[in-house]
């Protein structure tokens, strides 16, 4: 494997709390050395990365790939080659494939797809109940083993409380981690925005904020009996946030995160039926996102990640609810977070902390950092470079987006994994 040296660049390193201009000397995938090169050190190939910022590569805890089982809508190889252009170096991939991945045999595949595809790893989250039905336990231990770094039954409904709890137990004795999409089934019904003045007025089911913070308490509860350590996935409503401040002043083990589009858009994107403002949980109130933004300013909050779902044309060209929810939003990340320090809602390490080493640490994973010793997972930013995301530029195969037009200050220029560039522009 080649000898990298990158200089001359602005190192944002959050983990090791390293803010400063520096070089980074890597050899056989991993950080070598920081700033001096190691003894006897001779680069096979050097990156001038002057006036670029370079920070550890991003890992997105949400991003739905679609293969196997809906590949007209994105596949491993597509999404991935995306996810790299854009600084992702590691995808966190829920169950909901086809087949779910409720046994190590699907979460192999994906490995083996991922390896053939060569560009940002993927890492798997199994499915808690077998078939995501709520109804018996899946082989959690053996999805552990396979390579799964947690659990969830996303917004599959577990209606019977015995059976949650006992999820809880066995997960904690298993220090296995259990992601939680915060959604009450019965309230939230065949809703498709928030329920407010804006559903009203257009005359769409509505999703009330109720369906979120009832759901968020009930698994509170629960957490506090059972000691697991738990994540609470695209939190969506102010009243949430206090709730899991609450919990984790009183020492639970939780964390949470959101979904960028989360941190910019309110119900009033909707318009007039925009499709691609179609998104579960929906979006709420501007009071609802700048309690969100608090919960990052405040650290109750310590992740932003994409909640990538690509869809092909068709999906979103039915009437508004009728549509089928989600962005295409791996090519959005990063500029979008970074637009939170352009409005003085973070500052800069605090948003690379929010997208690299929080949620590598949340997955229990040795990446997000620029370590010595660590896989060699960079990313190269060119904070002058102005840009505009065009629908037929976007590596994504799923379109779908309402952030089409939207000019953006900065962009990845090189993209690294395992010391291997993967992307460069």
């Amino acid at each position: 494997m080649s000898k990298i040296l990158i200089r001359n660049g602005h190192i944002i390193d959050p983990a090791n709390q390293r803010d400063s201009v520096g070089d980074i000397y890597i050899a056989a995938g991993k950080i070598v050395a920081v700033d001096r090169a190691p003894d006897g050190f001779t680069a096979n190939h050097e990156i001038d990365a002057k006036g670029c910022w370079v920070f550890p590569g991003i890992v997105d805890l949400c991003a739905h790939l679609r293969e196997p089982g809906q590949e007209h809508k994105g596949t491993i190889a597509s999404e991935t080659k995306a996810a790299a252009s854009a600084g992702i170096t590691t995808l966190c991939m829920p169950p909901d494939t086809q087949p779910i991945i409720d046994t190590p045999a699907v979460v192999e595949l994906i490995h083996q797809r991922t390896e053939a595809a060569g560009q940002s790893r993927v890492v798997t989250l199994g499915a808690l109940t077998v078939g995501l039905a709520g109804e018996h336990l899946s082989e959690m231990v053996q999805l552990k083993k396979a390579g799964c770094v947690g659990m969830t039954n996303l917004d599959h409904p577990i209606n019977d409380s015995k059976v949650i709890r006992r999820a809880m137990e066995y997960a904690a004795s298993n220090d296995i981690t259990i992601f939680f999409n915060a959604e009450d089934d019965d309230l939230a019904g065949h809703g498709c925005a928030h329920e407010g003045l804006v559903s009203t007025r257009l005359g769409l089911a509505g999703i009330p904020e109720t369906a979120e913070t009832l759901a968020v308490s009930r698994k509170l509860m629960l957490i506090e009996q059972t000691g697991v350590r738990a994540h609470f996935c695209q939190l969506s409503s102010a009243r949430a946030v206090q709730m899991i401040k609450r919990a984790q002043y009183d020492g639970l083990p939780v964390t949470a995160d959101v979904s960028a589009h989360q941190l910019h858009l309110t119900e009033m994107d909707i318009g007039y039926f925009d499709s691609n403002c179609h998104v579960l949980p929906p979006l709420r109130t501007q009071r609802d996102r700048d309690g969100l933004r608090k919960g990052l300013q405040e650290g109750t909050i310590s992740v932003i990640c994409s909640n990538h779902q690509p869809h092909d044309r068709d999906a979103k060209l039915a009437p508004f609810g009728e549509t089928e929810p989600g962005i295409s939003a791996l090519e959005t990340l990063l500029p979008l977070s970074l637009r939170l320090v352009e409005d003085n809602i973070l500052n800069r390490s605090n948003v690379i902390a929010q997208l690299t080493s929080n949620p590598a640490a949340i997955l229990n994973l040795k990446t997000g950092s620029l370590s010595v010793g660590h896989a060699a997972d960079v990313c190269i930013y060119d904070p002058e470079l102005r840009w505009t995301l065009i629908e037929s530029e976007m590596l994504s195969q799923g379109h779908n987006t309402p952030f089409i037009g939207w000019e953006f200050h900065g962009r990845v220029r090189q993209t690294l994994v395992d010391g291997k560039i993967i992307f460069s522009r």
